[in-house]
């Protein structure tokens, strides 16, 4: 179990004695704080974690870590220049330990307690579809191995070391997914993580407007790949079907491992057939087998996802009756959701987030679907100089798709006028300004035979017209 002497020797450097006191878990907002735990206060440009310590320590924190001196209100341990510690044997709870920058000193606390587990770390990057793949082969693994995941988004440099610290000796393996903004920032995580396998879902425009250039992207992702240990015991499962992805074989010494829809690939899908909100229908071959299988995730699309779960549970060892059944009993439909709207109209709420990559899979699934279709499309953000081209890409495919497109924001009239050149009629598009007007509009009319996409990204609140169009059912 994580201790508190584990925390002072990964500050310090130096072996401290007996100092086991169990630290249960780690958090940095102090409503998520569990009798027990470590508060890591993080000053930040709006909430400063040094003004809720006392909360922490109210709702049961045993130790904080801190940058600034919290005495005389709390008992305080400076660890800037670290103390004999050696010889200390009893240190009274709760305590704040002063070091010069709390995020490093968590990220050190995680990378020493990942350095003593035996546990196989899987880590998981790429532009779209790293949540699903994330939970997907968790739940793969989870057919044979104990399986650690980081929830939600946790998977940034604050988010993976505060994941990694829920980790115990029980665990066997921990998958991880790896968030990228900038190049430098996959490669800090690897190095706290230290994973075995790494897994790349694709490489898109996606957070273009903060990575600069495609190129950054590329360099940035890539990163997972160049930090796996060599063959035999580094592993890394790249999409062949993407170029991008495909071409970073050349940056690892680990083993490469191709998943794809041609037989070029170590595992590779054929006979696609999407069943539409029953889910997809394909055939897995790998060396010479076909598995026949149908799994419930929703479009075409999701056919890599479930390639890339397959192939680290075929990596890690497991049958395919075990690895089919992970694929089979799949929970991991995390973002599209189908729910009913007004006067029976079928809403597909895809509205996390938008990349055009993931919004014409999602317009590839509502062409699956039975019913007059509508695609209510908002705009996609962080796309920096591919922002007109992405959504005129959109604009076209929506024009083969819909039968009514609907854009909101300023952005999104690009793929209006794009789905207008593409040969959608003036009479079958509406162009909107914001998530209100989509909401009235919408309220009014579409009726029962009618199924209706909506995707955008988060900064239009393209969830709020899901969550007003709920509430008149």
């Amino acid at each position: 179990m994580l201790t508190l002497g584990h925390i002072l020797e990964s500050i310090t450097g130096r072996e401290t004695i007996a100092l086991d006191q169990v630290i249960t878990d780690a958090a940095i907002d102090s409503r998520q704080v569990i009798p027990g735990a470590l508060f890591v206060a993080l000053p930040g440009e709006n909430v400063d974690g040094h003004d809720y310590v006392g909360e922490a320590f109210e709702r049961g924190a045993s130790v904080a870590l801190v940058e600034r001196d919290m005495s005389p209100d709390f008992p305080v341990l400076d660890l800037r220049e670290p103390p004999a510690i050696e010889q200390i044997e009893v240190i009274d709870l709760p305590i704040c330990l002063w070091v010069s920058d709390s995020l490093e000193a968590l990220q050190r606390i995680a990378r020493r307690w990942r350095d003593t587990l035996s546990v196989r770390v899987i880590g998981v990057t790429g532009s779209v579809g790293k949540s699903t793949t994330k939970e997907l082969t968790a739940e793969v693994l989870e057919q044979r191995y104990r399986t650690m995941k980081n929830p939600g988004n946790l998977n940034n440099e604050i988010g993976l070391p505060l994941s990694l610290l829920r980790l115990t000796e029980a665990h066997e393996r921990a998958v991880l997914e790896m968030g990228f903004y900038v190049p430098g920032e996959i490669a800090l995580l690897c190095e706290i993580a230290q994973p075995q396998v790494g897994v790349i879902t694709n490489i898109s425009q996606v957070h273009l407007e903060r990575a600069g250039t495609i190129e950054a992207i590329v360099q940035g992702k890539g990163e997972l790949v160049e930090s796996l240990p060599p063959a035999p015991d580094g592993v890394a499962v790249l999409n062949f079907d993407d170029l991008l992805t495909r071409q970073m074989a050349e940056r690892t010494q680990a083993t490469v491992f191709y998943y794809g829809l041609t037989p070029e690939a170590d595992l590779w899908a054929s006979e696609i057939r999407g069943l539409g909100l029953e889910g997809v229908r394909f055939v897995m071959n790998y060396r010479g087998e076909s598995i026949y299988i149908r799994v419930p995730l929703l479009g075409r699309h999701s056919v890599h996802t479930a390639l890339r779960a397959a192939a680290v549970g075929l990596v890690e060892g497991l049958s395919w009756e075990e690895i089919v059944g992970g694929l089979q009993s799949s929970q991991s439909q995390l973002r599209l959701v189908a729910v009913q709207g007004p006067k029976g109209a079928l809403l597909l709420d895809d509205t996390y987030n938008a990349a055009p990559s993931s919004v014409i899979a999602a317009l590839n699934l509502l062409a699956e679907l039975d019913g007059r279709r509508v695609a209510v499309l908002g705009d996609m953000l962080e796309l920096g100089e591919y922002e007109e081209r992405g959504h005129r890409m959109v604009g076209a495919r929506a024009a083969q798709v819909a039968d009514e497109l609907v854009t909101v924001g300023r952005r999104a009239q690009w793929i209006a006028n794009e789905a207008l050149l593409a040969g959608l009629m003036e009479s079958q598009v509406v162009v909107l300004e914001d998530s209100q007007a989509a909401i009235e509009y919408l309220r009014d009319c579409v009726g029962a035979n009618d199924v209706v996409l909506i995707k955008g990204s988060r900064g239009v609140k393209m969830d709020q017209i899901v969550v007003e169009l709920e509430e008149v059912i």
